[in-house]
């Protein structure tokens, strides 16, 4: 079976210790139940080193209990196991910056914290090959006994553009009316052109439009020496009338498996403000058709939204069902970095159905709270059931969870928690998996004195998020919860040491939001 140990060093589990780990969770399906112990499992949720018992294989496992309600954040014991598909969104902080620009305060029901944690950049160690890193760190905060658990997962660094395999591209295209104002269509038409001058020869893209009705402007077309007429296509676009956006999934879908390339990452790129208001505007009838694609074809889906008025939550569904992730942006430097730099390096996929699981001790751990990832939280029993959907993730990907921690009174000593990442080969669907463990010594002294600078920032992010949200009375306030001008003094303290757009445009953020709610 898995033990974990707290070394923390980072292993990579054979096949071998599978086949082992599938031995062990027949043993421990029984913890509890009547009071039985053996030498490999004390029967109280525990290996046999003494650490918590990771969720056993398959959909029927008993150890660990499912979260039945999204505004259950505190989790008591003896439930010791944090559970969630793996996320690499940022268009919740996007789309908060630019309402928080445009003088209103977000609604509190778009304000996804993993999200504004996701939006900076982290440090960790990369892995030599495909998978993943794991590093895990934390630093305690003024509040007796509670600290912040950082837990981040890393892939190889993005290959050079020459190095990835093509791209076969469908650009699903919003020209309905809303389309029209500035920062929308616009935007999308600048960062396309560019876009279809950077792609290489090998690369393939497909261009469909939808108002009121879809239609395929472009069906899939190497680039070679097609630019020209892909550049005619992209220049044609106008805004039209109304938004039938189910239209324009399910031809962007048709078209993409129609044009359909082997060795190939293909790919449906929807570019909208996602204010779906003709024909199928059923959210549920538009994500099955994604997801039935995605599960046939394997085509992944990449969100981009725009617009002062956007419909963050149907995006943020539809990249999610069709295994994929989301954006905002809301100015042609955005859009070019997001088309013509992200899209092309990270076209590739390194993981598929990417899941993680943290296990905390509960000799040491009396409550914990996994900051955001509301929507993503997967069955602790699931973690090895491959057949359940993760998230897929790219090279040069990072993923941050951020854990509020209350370790028992007294508590310097002992193991803390262990993080597990476990993901599916995208070619040949093989599972693999990596751990890594924290001490509860390790936990840094002081969160904003001797922090590292990275778990500073996600801090800094995740204490922002909690105070836009902080109406919505579902989630609880976070441990020592500075005030925004306390919070906007940490954010010009770390930019001191090191000048960062990032930085700065989270400080002006802060302050805008201050403003608003003084």
């Amino acid at each position: 079976m898995h033990t974990y140990r707290s070394t923390g060093t980072t292993r990579r589990l054979t096949t071998a210790l599978l086949a082992l780990g599938t031995a062990g969770a027949l043993l421990l399906t029984g913890c509890g139940q009547s009071g039985q112990s053996s030498d490999s499992n004390k029967g109280d949720g525990r290996t046999a080193d003494g650490f918590p018992a990771p969720a056993p294989d398959g959909p029927d496992g008993q150890n660990g209990e499912q979260r039945d309600d999204e505004s259950r954040d505190i989790a008591p014991s003896p439930d010791h196991l944090s559970t969630f598909a793996l996320d690499v969104d940022t268009a919740s902080y996007g789309y908060a910056r630019r309402t928080l620009e445009d003088g209103s305060l977000p609604d509190p029901s778009t304000v996804r914290p993993e999200e504004f944690i996701n939006s900076f950049r982290q440090d960790y160690e990369r892995p030599d090959g495909d998978g993943f890193s794991v590093t895990v760190d934390g630093a305690r905060t003024k509040d007796d006994d509670w600290s912040l658990v950082r837990v981040g997962l890393a892939t190889r660094a993005a290959d050079d553009d020459r190095e990835r395999p093509p791209a076969a591209l469908t650009f699903v295209i919003d020209v309905s009316g809303s389309m029209s104002e500035p920062g929308r269509l616009d935007l999308a038409k600048d960062a396309l052109g560019t876009m279809t001058d950077r792609l290489r020869d090998q690369d393939s893209v497909a261009l469909v439009t939808f108002s009121d009705t879809a239609e395929t402007v472009l069906p899939m077309t190497r680039l070679d020496d097609n630019r020209a007429r892909i550049h005619d296509a992209v220049d044609s676009l106008e805004p039209a009338d109304s938004t039938n956006l189910g239209a324009g999934v399910e031809t962007g879908y048709e078209t993409a498996v129609e044009g359909l390339r082997k060795g190939a990452t293909n790919r449906v790129v929807l570019l909208s403000d996602a204010l779906a208001n003709t024909g199928d505007t059923d959210a549920d009838t538009i994500l099955e058709r994604v997801a039935a694609e995605r599960r046939e074809h394997g085509i992944t889906l990449f969100g981009v939204g725009v617009g002062s008025d956007y419909g963050d939550a149907l995006m943020e569904r539809l990249a999610d069902k069709g295994d994929g992730h989301t954006t905002y942006v809301s100015t042609e430097k955005e859009a070019e970095e997001v088309f013509c730099e992200q899209l092309p390096r990270h076209v590739d996929l390194t993981a598929r159905d990417a899941k993680a699981q943290v296990a905390f001790d509960p000799e040491t751990v009396e409550e914990f709270r996994l900051i955001g990832y509301d929507n993503r939280q997967v069955a602790d029993e699931d973690f090895r059931d491959d057949s359940v959907d993760g998230g897929e993730v790219g090279p040069g990907h990072t993923v941050t969870a951020l854990y509020a921690v209350r370790t028992r009174s007294g508590t310097e000593a002992g193991h803390l928690a262990t993080a597990t990442v476990r993901w599916l080969d995208p070619d040949s669907r093989t599972p693999h998996e990596e751990s890594e463990g924290i001490e509860a010594s390790a936990l840094h002294g002081d969160l904003w004195s001797t922090a590292p600078r990275g778990l500073q920032v996600a801090a800094a992010a995740a204490y922002f998020a909690d105070a836009l949200r902080r109406d919505d009375t579902r989630w609880t306030d976070l441990p020592a919860g500075p005030t925004l001008g306390e919070l906007s003094s940490r954010v010009r303290e770390l930019i001191r040491y090191r000048e960062d757009k990032q930085l700065n445009d989270l400080s002006d953020a802060i302050e805008a939001a201050r403003t608003l709610m003084d």
